[in-house]
Protein backbone atom coordinates (compact mmCIF):
# COMPACT_ATOMS: atom_id res chain seq x y z
CA UNK A 1 0.00 0.00 0.00
CA UNK A 2 1.24 3.45 -0.84
CA UNK A 3 2.69 5.37 1.90
CA UNK A 4 1.24 8.59 0.74
CA UNK A 5 -2.31 9.91 -0.77
CA UNK A 6 -4.02 13.20 -1.57
CA UNK A 7 -6.51 15.18 0.15
CA UNK A 8 -7.99 17.74 -3.12
CA UNK A 9 -10.26 20.75 -2.02
CA UNK A 10 -11.50 23.34 -4.16
CA UNK A 11 -13.21 26.73 -3.62
CA UNK A 12 -14.11 29.27 -6.57
CA UNK A 13 -12.27 27.45 -8.64
CA UNK A 14 -9.16 27.06 -7.17
CA UNK A 15 -7.42 23.65 -6.02
CA UNK A 16 -5.49 22.70 -3.41
CA UNK A 17 -4.10 19.44 -2.17
CA UNK A 18 -2.24 17.97 0.79
CA UNK A 19 -0.13 14.65 1.57
CA UNK A 20 -1.43 12.58 4.10
CA UNK A 21 -0.63 8.88 5.41
CA UNK A 22 -3.93 6.83 3.93
CA UNK A 23 -4.84 4.70 7.00
CA UNK A 24 -4.65 7.72 9.30
CA UNK A 25 -6.39 9.96 6.88
CA UNK A 26 -9.30 7.82 6.03
CA UNK A 27 -9.61 7.35 9.81
CA UNK A 28 -9.52 10.53 10.83
CA UNK A 29 -12.18 11.61 7.76
CA UNK A 30 -14.07 8.45 9.51
CA UNK A 31 -14.44 10.70 13.12
CA UNK A 32 -11.73 7.14 14.48
CA UNK A 33 -8.97 9.81 14.95
CA UNK A 34 -8.57 13.45 15.84
CA UNK A 35 -4.16 13.37 15.72
CA UNK A 36 -3.58 15.73 12.89
CA UNK A 37 -0.03 15.17 12.98
CA UNK A 38 -0.44 11.37 12.75
CA UNK A 39 -2.24 12.09 9.39
CA UNK A 40 -0.74 14.25 7.99
CA UNK A 41 3.10 14.00 5.84
CA UNK A 42 3.39 17.60 6.03
CA UNK A 43 1.67 20.22 6.43
CA UNK A 44 2.45 22.16 3.38
CA UNK A 45 -0.45 22.83 0.95
CA UNK A 46 -0.27 22.61 -2.79
CA UNK A 47 -2.26 23.58 -5.88
CA UNK A 48 -0.36 20.20 -7.89
CA UNK A 49 1.60 18.45 -4.98
CA UNK A 50 3.23 16.35 -8.18
CA UNK A 51 4.60 19.31 -9.68
CA UNK A 52 5.70 21.49 -6.21
CA UNK A 53 3.38 24.28 -7.03
CA UNK A 54 2.05 26.20 -4.45
CA UNK A 55 -0.82 28.45 -3.58
CA UNK A 56 -0.10 32.42 -3.44
CA UNK A 57 -0.91 34.25 0.00
CA UNK A 58 -3.73 36.28 -1.30
CA UNK A 59 -5.22 32.59 -2.64
CA UNK A 60 -4.76 31.32 1.03
CA UNK A 61 -6.41 33.95 2.55
CA UNK A 62 -9.61 34.19 0.09
CA UNK A 63 -10.02 30.02 0.35
CA UNK A 64 -9.19 30.06 4.12
CA UNK A 65 -9.18 33.32 6.02
CA UNK A 66 -6.07 32.05 7.61
CA UNK A 67 -2.29 31.58 6.16
CA UNK A 68 -1.45 29.04 9.01
CA UNK A 69 -0.82 25.96 7.26
CA UNK A 70 -2.14 23.81 9.71
CA UNK A 71 -5.39 25.00 10.23
CA UNK A 72 -5.31 24.63 6.38
CA UNK A 73 -4.57 21.46 6.40
CA UNK A 74 -7.33 21.18 8.98
CA UNK A 75 -9.46 22.19 6.64
CA UNK A 76 -8.94 20.66 3.34
CA UNK A 77 -9.40 17.44 5.42
CA UNK A 78 -12.24 17.71 6.68
CA UNK A 79 -14.15 19.02 3.83
CA UNK A 80 -11.49 18.29 1.08
CA UNK A 81 -11.77 14.64 -0.88
CA UNK A 82 -9.51 11.84 -0.02
CA UNK A 83 -7.82 9.91 -2.64
CA UNK A 84 -8.41 6.41 -1.56
CA UNK A 85 -5.87 3.76 -2.33
CA UNK A 86 -7.17 0.77 -4.40
CA UNK A 87 -7.03 -1.44 -1.37
CA UNK A 88 -9.19 0.97 1.02
CA UNK A 89 -11.86 1.51 -1.83
CA UNK A 90 -12.35 -2.47 -2.46
CA UNK A 91 -12.63 -2.58 1.17
CA UNK A 92 -14.93 0.45 1.66
CA UNK A 93 -17.14 -0.93 -1.90
CA UNK A 94 -17.34 -4.94 0.14
CA UNK A 95 -18.22 -2.60 3.73
CA UNK A 96 -21.13 -0.71 1.90
CA UNK A 97 -22.51 -3.53 -0.45
CA UNK A 98 -22.90 -5.44 3.05
CA UNK A 99 -24.96 -2.70 4.14
CA UNK A 100 -26.91 -2.25 1.29
CA UNK A 101 -27.87 -5.93 1.11
CA UNK A 102 -29.10 -5.70 4.86
CA UNK A 103 -31.10 -2.63 4.15
CA UNK A 104 -32.85 -4.21 1.63
CA UNK A 105 -33.61 -7.42 3.01
CA UNK A 106 -34.74 -5.53 6.09
CA UNK A 107 -37.11 -3.12 4.31
CA UNK A 108 -38.40 -4.71 1.01
CA UNK A 109 -40.22 -8.07 0.94
CA UNK A 110 -41.13 -10.49 -2.61
CA UNK A 111 -44.96 -9.23 -2.89
CA UNK A 112 -45.81 -12.92 -3.90
CA UNK A 113 -44.95 -14.22 -0.66
CA UNK A 114 -44.55 -11.14 1.71
CA UNK A 115 -41.35 -12.46 2.83
CA UNK A 116 -37.44 -10.81 2.60
CA UNK A 117 -35.63 -11.74 -0.02
CA UNK A 118 -32.87 -13.98 0.81
CA UNK A 119 -29.21 -11.62 1.11
CA UNK A 120 -27.80 -13.88 -1.14
CA UNK A 121 -30.23 -13.24 -3.74
CA UNK A 122 -29.69 -9.70 -3.31
CA UNK A 123 -26.48 -9.50 -4.17
CA UNK A 124 -27.02 -11.79 -7.69
CA UNK A 125 -29.18 -9.15 -8.73
CA UNK A 126 -26.93 -6.12 -8.00
CA UNK A 127 -23.99 -8.57 -9.32
CA UNK A 128 -26.48 -9.43 -12.40
CA UNK A 129 -27.61 -5.41 -12.55
CA UNK A 130 -24.17 -4.16 -12.60
CA UNK A 131 -24.88 -2.23 -9.93
CA UNK A 132 -22.26 0.57 -8.88
CA UNK A 133 -21.43 1.46 -5.20
CA UNK A 134 -20.01 4.71 -4.01
CA UNK A 135 -17.87 3.83 -0.90
CA UNK A 136 -17.76 7.51 0.87
CA UNK A 137 -21.93 8.11 0.36
CA UNK A 138 -24.04 6.62 2.89
CA UNK A 139 -26.81 3.63 2.38
CA UNK A 140 -29.53 6.46 2.84
CA UNK A 141 -27.76 8.33 -0.35
CA UNK A 142 -27.92 5.41 -2.80
CA UNK A 143 -30.37 2.90 -1.79
CA UNK A 144 -33.60 4.20 -4.03
CA UNK A 145 -31.22 4.39 -6.91
CA UNK A 146 -29.96 0.91 -6.45
CA UNK A 147 -33.76 -0.78 -5.42
CA UNK A 148 -34.77 1.10 -8.88
CA UNK A 149 -32.26 -0.70 -10.94
CA UNK A 150 -33.05 -4.25 -8.74
CA UNK A 151 -36.31 -4.47 -9.62
CA UNK A 152 -36.12 -5.39 -13.26
CA UNK A 153 -34.16 -8.35 -12.05
CA UNK A 154 -36.30 -9.50 -8.82
CA UNK A 155 -39.25 -8.00 -7.34
CA UNK A 156 -39.12 -5.67 -4.38
CA UNK A 157 -42.10 -4.17 -2.35
CA UNK A 158 -41.91 -2.26 0.88
CA UNK A 159 -44.09 -1.68 3.94
CA UNK A 160 -44.19 2.12 3.87
CA UNK A 161 -45.78 4.85 6.34
CA UNK A 162 -46.03 8.44 6.44
CA UNK A 163 -44.14 10.79 8.90
CA UNK A 164 -45.27 14.72 9.83
CA UNK A 165 -41.62 16.41 10.81
CA UNK A 166 -41.74 19.10 12.04
CA UNK A 167 -37.95 21.25 11.60
CA UNK A 168 -36.69 24.36 13.54
CA UNK A 169 -35.69 27.50 11.15
CA UNK A 170 -32.22 27.15 11.99
CA UNK A 171 -31.64 23.52 10.82
CA UNK A 172 -34.43 23.49 8.20
CA UNK A 173 -31.71 24.04 5.21
CA UNK A 174 -29.38 20.69 6.29
CA UNK A 175 -32.71 18.62 7.22
CA UNK A 176 -34.67 19.31 4.37
CA UNK A 177 -31.52 17.82 2.37
CA UNK A 178 -31.29 14.68 4.11
CA UNK A 179 -35.51 14.42 3.49
CA UNK A 180 -35.13 14.17 0.02
CA UNK A 181 -32.32 11.61 -0.02
CA UNK A 182 -34.03 9.24 2.08
CA UNK A 183 -37.87 9.15 1.27
CA UNK A 184 -40.23 11.12 -0.90
CA UNK A 185 -41.55 14.55 0.45
CA UNK A 186 -45.47 14.28 -0.08
CA UNK A 187 -45.69 17.79 1.11
CA UNK A 188 -43.94 20.40 2.58
CA UNK A 189 -45.02 23.57 3.83
CA UNK A 190 -41.90 26.74 4.77
CA UNK A 191 -43.25 28.65 7.81
CA UNK A 192 -43.35 32.52 7.91
CA UNK A 193 -40.42 31.95 10.82
CA UNK A 194 -38.17 29.84 8.27
CA UNK A 195 -39.27 26.20 9.95
CA UNK A 196 -40.13 23.45 7.83
CA UNK A 197 -43.28 21.06 8.21
CA UNK A 198 -43.05 18.44 5.70
CA UNK A 199 -44.81 14.96 5.45
CA UNK A 200 -42.56 12.15 4.88
CA UNK A 201 -43.11 8.44 2.99
CA UNK A 202 -40.65 6.32 4.05
CA UNK A 203 -40.34 2.33 4.54
CA UNK A 204 -41.78 1.39 7.66
CA UNK A 205 -38.01 -0.29 8.75
CA UNK A 206 -36.14 2.72 7.56
CA UNK A 207 -38.08 5.05 10.87
CA UNK A 208 -35.51 4.54 13.28
CA UNK A 209 -32.42 5.62 10.78
CA UNK A 210 -34.54 9.06 9.61
CA UNK A 211 -35.39 9.66 13.76
CA UNK A 212 -31.48 9.37 14.38
CA UNK A 213 -30.44 11.33 11.55
CA UNK A 214 -33.14 14.28 12.05
CA UNK A 215 -31.88 14.15 15.70
CA UNK A 216 -28.22 14.27 15.21
CA UNK A 217 -28.79 17.59 12.63
CA UNK A 218 -31.30 19.65 15.23
CA UNK A 219 -29.62 18.30 18.64
CA UNK A 220 -32.77 16.89 19.58
CA UNK A 221 -35.67 19.52 18.44
CA UNK A 222 -37.54 18.24 15.62
CA UNK A 223 -40.69 16.66 16.29
CA UNK A 224 -41.71 13.45 14.02
CA UNK A 225 -45.08 11.82 14.10
CA UNK A 226 -46.11 8.81 12.25
CA UNK A 227 -49.14 9.90 10.18
CA UNK A 228 -50.09 6.28 9.16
Amino acid sequence: MADVTLVRYSYEGEKFEIMVKPDPALDYKMGKKKDLSAVLVSDEIYTDSGKGTRPSSEKLLKAFKTEDQTEIAQIILEKGDLNLTTEQRRKMIEDKKKQIVTFIAKTYVDPKTHLPHPPLRIEQAMKDGRVSIDPQKSVDEQVKDIVEKLRSIIALKSESLKLEILIPAQFASQSYAVLKSVGSLKKEEWQNNGSLKAILEIPAAARPNVIDRLGSITKGSATVEVIQ
